[in-house]
């Protein structure tokens, strides 16, 4: 069976290296649409051609059109009114960049795909998941101009809601490649009681809602207010009045600067806290190993996340830690989501054909 399991593994290599090139474009990817947002570029670009738009203005007519194009939304003339070409050309390159990258990811997932499906390489449970995946890239692309169409006529920067919500995709996006790479790998497995798994899918899903929390902080512009920690606005819990005066009040809770940024902080005490818990008892249970190693470095790279974010605002969202404080945010995702997996306990490169499955139980 050993030897059996050693063959496949090598088998599905290529496929797990590309699997791991696409996840690391798409890290990327979210940190370039972080830039561009923290440089106010993204709406240098007031058109969406999927295919025509893969080339840049090539000629000094070219640039100026654009130019012209941009000059008729409201953020030109509202905050960069007056602005060289030289310096509109620096927003256009950061938003260029931003949708290259998104349709060179496209083509590096779908070429290999179709070839490792011709050469019989995906095993078959994984297909249906990889086609989703490829689905989920389209919409993304469509989902980043509905957040883009969102600030070109009536406000000067995207929409909140559709800015987290094309974050989140993206990141969704990211989880489930790197959860078909665990799939796929014959990495470290534990066994744990049914209260360790149920901590750890409530850390994953703490971790997907402080992200999105974190999105409504950077569409609202809100780690640019209230730079004061642990208090916010004078107080550790502001007032209720302060807190809830939009109407009806679930309002708050996406458009009130102060509550957004609030249940952001709010959110990484209990995340932090959870993490500890879910180690400790990982501890006391005399887990594996694995899982035990997999909560201390989750307790970790929350605690460095943590401190990133209390610096960033502090410092009133200055671009390098905020874009450090986005990339330890995957790094946190991507150990919650390695976590709830590693207690599955399940290996698709000893159980991905049936023929494997029969040989093994002959063997």
């Amino acid at each position: 069976m050993a030897a059996i399991s050693q063959i496949r593994d090598k088998e599905l290599r290529p496929v797990r290296w590309w699997l791991m090139a696409v996840a690391a474009m798409i890290v990327a990817m979210v940190m370039v649409g972080g830039a561009t947002r923290l440089t106010e570029s993204g709406l240098s670009i007031v058109e969406w051609k999927p295919v025509t738009g893969a080339l840049p203005p090539l000629t000094d007519a070219h640039w100026h059109e654009a130019f012209e194009a941009y000059k008729k939304i409201p953020q030109y003339r509202e905050l960069n009114h007056g602005m060289s070409l030289a310096e509109f050309k620096t927003i256009f390159w950061w938003e260029w960049s931003h949708r290259l990258l998104g349709r060179t990811i496209g083509m590096v997932f779908l070429l290999p795909f179709l070839f490792f499906l011709w050469r019989g390489m995906v095993p078959s449970q994984l297909k249906k998941p990889l086609w989703v995946i490829f689905a989920l890239g389209g919409l993304q692309g469509f989902v980043g101009w509905w957040m883009v169409a969102s600030g070109l006529t009536h406000r000067v920067e995207v929409s909140q809601y559709r800015l987290a919500v094309h974050l989140m995709l993206a990141l969704i996006i990211f989880a489930a490649v790197v959860w078909v790479i665990r799939r796929m790998s014959a990495g470290a497995t534990g066994l744990a009681s049914m209260r360790l798994r149920v901590t750890s899918w409530v850390l994953l899903g703490l971790t997907f809602l402080q992200i999105y929390f974190g999105a409504l902080v950077a569409g609202l512009r809100a780690g640019r207010v209230f730079n004061t920690w642990p208090d916010i606005d004078g107080a550790f819990i502001p007032s209720a009045s302060r807190l809830f005066f939009e109407d009806p009040w679930w309002r708050n809770m996406f458009d009130n600067a102060l509550t957004v940024q609030f249940q952001h902080r709010m959110t990484a005490y209990l995340l932090f806290a959870v993490a500890i818990w879910h180690a400790l008892d990982t501890l006391l249970a005399r887990a594996e190993r694995s899982v035990v190693n997999g909560a201390l470095w989750l307790v970790a790279a929350i605690a460095v996340q943590a401190v990133l974010g209390i610096l960033t605002l502090l410092h009133q969202v200055p671009i390098d830690l905020a874009l450090a404080h986005q990339a330890v945010a995957i790094v946190v995702l991507t150990l919650a989501l390695l976590q709830v997996e590693r207690m599955k306990g399940r290996d698709v490169s000893t159980a991905s054909r049936p023929l494997d499955l029969a040989i093994g139980k002959a063997v």
